[in-house]
């Protein structure tokens, strides 16, 4: 009996450790990094396409500037400058042009023009080609997202919105952005919500311990894409019974297992 005494605090220091072993593996983003280098990647590097509601803005620009005028609206930008409602006109902008849900804009003298499922050089070559009736000299298009963004939610330190200036993100970046998982946060288990051009709603389960998920069409996010950090058991706890109650019984069950150790010894 004594014997069995003597190995039970070996068995327990064991068993946490065992615990603690388990515990660690959930933890740390893209393990097992050398099955990256066995799988065969494409080269091809991603490009964001025009989804219908984007927002758009396209230049047209060309050496006699009043040749491309009819292409390019703008806005006249305007500044309250007193109480009695004066105005003066500030720098002209762009106007941005609103994808339907068929994929198309209304673009000026070239009429209804289909980009969406495009990338942004298809866009501007599918423009270019539009334009060569009415300008001579082959002419500078180019089209950009202004909309383009991507929402964190769920266990991440800074959950929010975020706009993306150069319309590409991949999923580390966006958890980078949202200030990284919190410790109650489940890598193996992070949803993305994407709607697809035709309204379909997806939901894609990733698992971030896993160093191939990089290697998903998913890693890279699209414009609107949502990802939500899965809570653990632990945060789903502590939401039940609140942090202060959850300290208490984790500081009572240290002390128990202490002095159930100290009991042993000293026998």
């Amino acid at each position: 009996m004594n014997r069995v005494y003597k190995q039970l605090p070996f068995g327990l220091m064991l068993s946490f450790l065992l615990v603690a072993c388990q515990s660690y593996k959930k933890v740390p983003y893209l393990q097992d990094t050398e099955i990256v280098g066995q799988i065969s990647q494409q080269e091809k590097m991603y490009d964001a396409k025009i989804m219908p509601k984007d927002l758009l803005t396209i230049a047209v620009s060309c050496t006699s500037p009043e040749l491309a005028m009819p292409f390019n609206l703008t806005v006249a930008g305007t500044v309250n400058v007193s109480d009695a409602n004066r105005y003066i006109t500030s720098q002209p902008t762009l106007q941005t042009y609103l994808v339907s849900n068929e994929g198309t804009v209304d673009f000026p003298v070239l009429g209804e023009l289909k980009l969406g499922g495009l990338t942004k050089k298809e866009a501007e070559q599918v423009i270019v080609e539009k334009l060569k009736p009415y300008i001579k000299e082959t002419p500078i298009v180019t089209v950009r997202m202004v909309n383009y963004k991507i929402s964190v939610i769920g266990e991440v330190a800074h959950p929010g919105t975020f706009t993306i200036n150069n319309e590409k993100v991949n999923l580390l970046e966006a958890l980078a952005m949202a200030g990284d998982m919190t410790v109650y946060g489940l890598r193996d288990n992070v949803k993305l919500i994407r709607e697809d051009a035709n309204g379909k709603q997806q939901i894609i389960t990733l698992n971030l311990n896993r160093a191939e998920t990089i290697l998903s069409p998913y890693y890279w996010l699209q414009q609107n894409d949502i990802v939500y950090v899965t809570p653990n058991k632990a945060k789903a706890r502590n939401s039940d019974i609140g942090n202060s109650t959850s300290l208490w019984f984790s500081a009572t069950s240290i002390l128990v297992s202490l002095a159930s150790l100290l009991v042993t010894i000293l026998k």
